[in-house]
């Protein structure tokens, strides 16, 4: 044990000491109980919870030394395994004596929200706490290593069979025998990585134990995760106002955000100090897809709280319902739309996703600023391909006819020929009959190139408003069943709306079957006889489902039920004579399922400096053939 004056005893009716030299009975019928801060409780000898939990409690208030120190304690862990679940409670004590339990669980947040998987991150993060922190709380509390070998004994009995299902699991079972049984035989992998946790025995910073962390998560879980998204001081470099913008949790209201927001984080923090796994878990959490059932209350108050943080709608209530009764039926039947042109332009008042959306802007500028001479020749390139398709459909053009200015010349046909052609009529095609409606996906997926992704949209915006294409700019994303449409530019605006494009910034999920279906609907009311379509995306659509009880689509919108939609979407609108193309935005393993959506006419942007010659070849392409 720690200390014999140190815990409650399981024996009926000792007397315990505390370090503050209070007084403590056990487990007795009817005993008298005095915590370390001087209060008094009786605990029945039925309540065993109770018991429980404040032996967990002063375990970990003796090992911290710190009286005031927040807990979050698994007494039901106790019953499964007694030793287990006093270990951890030392642990939690004992990290927050030698390290900063708030800074690991700030990196776990940030780790998190560049999209790490949460499963592997805690297991690697509960064998890199225990060996912090072994040594140190063994060296003043002799009892702990007792405890800490009965933990791993019971641990190896109950879960042998489930860690050993993957690789990290056969880390944890090498390094628990090791513990127990002396030298362990190990392969050559499992021993390089349980000589990394070995090392952190030295550890006297939490940033050494986050670091070691982050190398092993790089190397056995996402090898390609510094790649994609940078090193471990991009990480840690994300905001406060970044952290509060991803969806943590679900929530209605903004005074509600803060507290969801600091109990993740404490759950979190408490499960990286634990040995044990959770052992109820959403098999849908794992793969990122949930259905959330809400109530009718809680539905209610879902229009204020979009309108305090996506700004108010540009459409009257009216108009909304109607719009939605048209568009949000088949696998979107239970969704609706919503049309805003964003928090900074109709704001509600200010708050922290508005503050957000400001330094979005803010980074997009300062992004374009480096960018300024490639996107000026881009933007020049694009144009001047375009005015030059613009210029061939603008000549005359002077065919034969049955009617129209007579010519001489061929009047030797009459009586003579069957062809009844004399005349001339001179064609001159209009450059005015086409619509454009650039779609970009504003999911939490494209915020690693969020600033890349506004640039595009701005280059392709002002090539188009240079040579007079009317056209429209929207962002989508999906937080609870609503579809928001953010429009940056409408189809008859001057050039100096290109600009709002910047406000684009990256949060939350994307439906984007039902975003192209409103974003083809807003075409289909254009007098133009063309019609283009380019949506910029990542080829992932992933949408959260939130339902209300009764609803008729549960089934949650991500994978392959997702890409089946979205193809069948462009197939359809594709039918109607709308001509859609797919930029590509995103990872190359999503490639396949972006080929799927929009079949040959989908252009893969590896590069920026790329995207004017691909896309203004297929803008070209469709002011040449059509309607000639």
């Amino acid at each position: 044990m720690v200390q014999e004056s140190t815990m409650m005893s399981a024996d009926a009716d000792k007397k315990v000491e505390t370090p503050q030299g209070c007084t403590m009975m056990s487990t007795g019928a009817d005993k008298k109980v005095e915590t370390p801060q001087g209060c008094t409780m009786v605990s029945a000898g039925a309540d065993k919870k109770v018991e429980i939990e404040q032996r967990m409690q002063n375990l970990c208030w003796t090992v911290s030394g710190d009286y005031s120190l927040r807990l979050k304690l698994d007494v039901e862990a106790f019953e499964r395994s007694k030793y287990a679940a006093l270990y951890d409670a030392v642990k939690q004590g004992a990290f927050a004596r030698y390290f900063s339990k708030e800074e690991l669980g700030m990196y776990l947040v940030k780790k998190l929200y560049f999209g790490a998987d949460e499963r592997e991150l805690l297991q690697l993060s509960q064998m890199c706490v225990d060996w912090a922190v072994t040594d140190k709380v063994c060296r003043e509390r002799s009892g702990v290593g007792e405890i800490r070998r009965r933990a791993f004994e019971e641990l190896l009995e109950q879960d042998f069979h489930r860690m050993a299902t993957t690789f990290v699991g056969q880390v944890k079972i090498s390094v628990m025998k090791e513990a127990v049984y002396g030298q362990e035989s190990m392969t050559a992998r499992i021993r390089q990585v349980a000589d990394q946790l070995y090392a952190l025995r030295d550890a006297k910073e939490t940033l050494e134990v986050i670091r070691c962390l982050d190398t092993l998560y790089n190397q056995l879980i996402d090898q390609h995760f510094e790649e994609k998204y940078g090193p471990l001081e991009t990480v840690l470099a994300v905001t406060m106002e970044e952290l509060k913008e991803f969806d943590w949790k679900d929530f209605l209201e903004e005074e509600l955000y803060e507290e969801d927001f600091d109990r993740y984080l404490d759950q979190l923090t408490h499960a990286a100090t634990m040995m044990q796994e959770r052992k109820k878990e959403d098999p849908a959490r794992r793969t990122g897809a949930r259905v959330i059932l809400v109530d009718e209350e809680a539905a209610a108050k879902m229009y204020s709280y979009m309108e305090l943080n996506y700004g108010r709608s540009y459409l009257d209530g009216r108009e909304q319902q109607r719009r939605n009764a048209l568009l949000c039926k088949g696998a979107h039947g239970d969704c609706r739309l919503y049309f805003t042109d964003g928090i900074l332009e109709n704001m509600v008042r200010k708050n922290y996703q508005s503050e957000y959306a400001r330094r979005a802007r803010e980074v997009n500028l300062r992004i374009y600023g480096n960018y300024y001479r490639v996107s000026e020749k881009n933007i020049s390139y694009l144009t001047e391909a375009l005015k030059r398709s613009l210029l061939a459909r603008n000549e005359r053009e002077t065919i034969s006819m049955d009617y129209g200015k007579i010519v001489p010349g061929k009047l030797w046909k009459v009586g003579r020929s069957r062809d009844v052609r004399l005349f001339q009529k001179e064609l001159r095609r209009n450059t005015s009959d086409f619509a454009v409606h650039v779609l970009i996906d504003a999911s939490g997926s494209q915020r690693s190139r969020q600033s890349l992704v506004a640039i595009q949209g701005y280059m392709l915006s002002a090539a188009l408003s240079n040579v007079g294409i009317p056209h429209m700019v929207t962002g989508f994303c999906s937080f609870w069943d609503y579809t928001v449409m953010r429009r940056f530019r409408d189809y008859d605006e001057g050039r100096e709306a290109d600009m709002r494009i910047f406000e684009f910034h990256a949060s939350s999920n994307n439906r984007d079957g039902l975003a192209i279906r409103a974003a083809a609907w807003s075409l289909s009311q254009r007098e133009e006889e063309n019609k283009i379509l380019i949506v910029l995306s990542d080829g992932r659509p992933n949408d959260q489902i939130v339902n209300r009880r009764g609803s008729r689509n549960p089934q949650s919108y991500c994978g392959e039920y997702a890409v089946r939609d979205t193809a069948q979407e462009v197939r359809k609108i594709r039918s109607q004579g709308v001509s859609v193309l797919g930029v590509f935005a995103g990872e190359e393993q999503d490639l396949q399922a972006e080929r799927r959506i929009f079949g040959k006419d989908f252009a893969y942007i590896r590069n920026i400096m790329n995207f004017s010659h691909v896309v203004g070849l297929y803008l070209q392409k469709q002011l040449d053939e059509t309607g000639i």
